[in-house]
């Protein structure tokens, strides 16, 4: 990205120090990114793309470049791991894939199917990498915007700090429900591996399964609520009713609901009170400031955000378009306000429509359209970060969902729900 580019700096953001930023050619990031330093400690960032990084598409490339160019001159070292034979960085390389303590039967004989099997594919490496080596698992359409490195080392990379794990809650701090596109902690966490346990139990249900389809009436996640958009939906002719899309997005996002059950557990055989855990360790941001800011401003319209970032930039002196006003506040408040930004595919097109992302992607290069919107953006968070992180939630100890040992049924718990809903990430 060319530096000598000139964009409005907006207020509650300073300028990264070129020396502490990678601005090499792309073809000399790539090199780094294919050939990844060995793991040496615990400040690494991964991600996962089943057809290696080559084949990704360009908006999540330029994403991960970004984290790279970002934060490796800071220790952090980008990992993209994938399933490609040959691969140097195939997750076999990284973890025993025959390990039945690690993955499942679908996952180890190349079993796992349904809608949405690569999404699921990723779902079940990331607790084991974070197990095994620590560092930061996030989404490829993660965009990062705030100082990783900064609140890492004043949390999990601090001996001192009470905090073990750091990522993005949906919702404020009386929620339960920590997004799984960004999570970050130490080896071997405590809170990670019942989560870890608990969704390998979900896949040795009926004598294992292919898919995570009807996972959500699993009896081991009774006393939470299924998640919901609100909608209901259209598909090949079939008109699903919103009940059965919470369903199937509870089935799709499987990992968040054993994340929300640990959170929510209390299991005296094993000496685990969540409740406890997630007021005392978990650092957090609310999801919609800190990831998803975009959505909130424009109603979670991705047509409408595609239109606004592919415009133009007001030039100075020019007057500016109601829409141009609009995507301005929509970089200035992303680059201001959050920590990073989430961009979303997988089963929330199926039920809501195209988002940017999914609009970037069908669009090459759009995202990357010099003196539009969407490059303002994307050039404040590689030379820009905001003087201020959005504020902690301030978890305290809420009643538990269940109270009984983790991969057995137990009683519910005074904060357990049924028949109900909550807003997924």
């Amino acid at each position: 990205m060319d530096s000598a580019l000139s964009y409005p700096m907006p207020d509650g953001v300073y300028a990264i120090p070129h020396d502490e930023l990678d601005l090499r050619s792309d073809d000399e990031v790539d090199h780094d990114l294919f050939n990844p330093k060995p793991v040496s400690d615990e400040k690494n960032i991964w991600f996962f793309w089943h057809s290696g990084i080559g084949k990704m598409h360009g908006y999540t490339r330029r994403t991960v470049r970004n984290w790279h160019r970002r934060f490796s001159k800071k220790g952090w070292v980008i990992r993209v791991l994938d399933f490609e034979p040959g691969s140097p960085l195939n997750v076999a390389h990284y973890l025993d894939i025959h390990d039945t303590d690690v993955f499942p039967k679908a996952f180890t004989d190349s079993l796992v199917g349904g809608h949405h099997s690569y999404q699921h594919i990723s779902d079940l490496v990331r607790f084991p990498l974070l197990l095994k080596y620590g560092g930061v698992y996030a989404d490829v359409g993660m965009v990062q915007i705030g100082d990783l490195d900064r609140v890492w080392n004043a949390t999990i990379g601090d001996p001192s700090s009470p905090y073990d794990v750091f990522t993005y809650n949906m919702g404020g701090p009386e929620e339960r429900g920590m997004a799984n596109y960004f999570l970050a902690s130490g080896r071997n966490n405590p809170f990670f591996l019942r989560c870890h346990k608990l969704l390998l139990a979900l896949w040795a249900e009926d004598g294992g399964k292919t898919s995570t389809e009807g996972m959500h009436a699993s009896p081991l996640l009774k006393g939470i609520a299924l998640l919901d958009t609100g909608h209901s939906m259209e598909e090949n002719g079939r008109t699903y009713e919103r009940e059965e899309v919470a369903k199937m997005l509870t089935d799709y996002i499987i990992q968040g609901q054993v994340i929300t059950m640990v959170m929510g557990l209390i299991d005296p055989e094993d000496d685990w009170n969540g409740p406890k855990y997630v007021a005392e360790h978990i650092y957090a941001y609310d999801y919609m400031v800190g990831s998803q800011l975009i959505n909130e401003i424009t109603a979670w319209n991705g047509p409408k955000q595609f239109e606004l970032m592919s415009l133009p930039v007001a030039k100075p002196g020019e007057e500016e378009s109601d829409d141009q006003r609009l995507a301005r506040k929509i970089v200035e408040d992303c680059l201001s306000k959050s920590f990073g930004m989430k961009l979303a595919t997988g089963i929330i097109v199926r039920i809501m429509g195209e988002t940017l992302s999914s609009l970037w992607r069908n669009n090459e290069g759009s995202d990357n359209v010099p003196g539009t919107y969407a490059h303002w953006l994307r050039y404040g968070t590689l030379y820009w970060c905001p003087k201020e992180h959005p504020a902690k939630l301030d978890f305290t100890e809420m009643p538990a969902f269940k109270i009984g040992p983790l991969l057995r049924e137990g009683d519910l718990g005074p904060g357990a729900k049924t028949n109900d809903f909550r807003v997924p990430n």
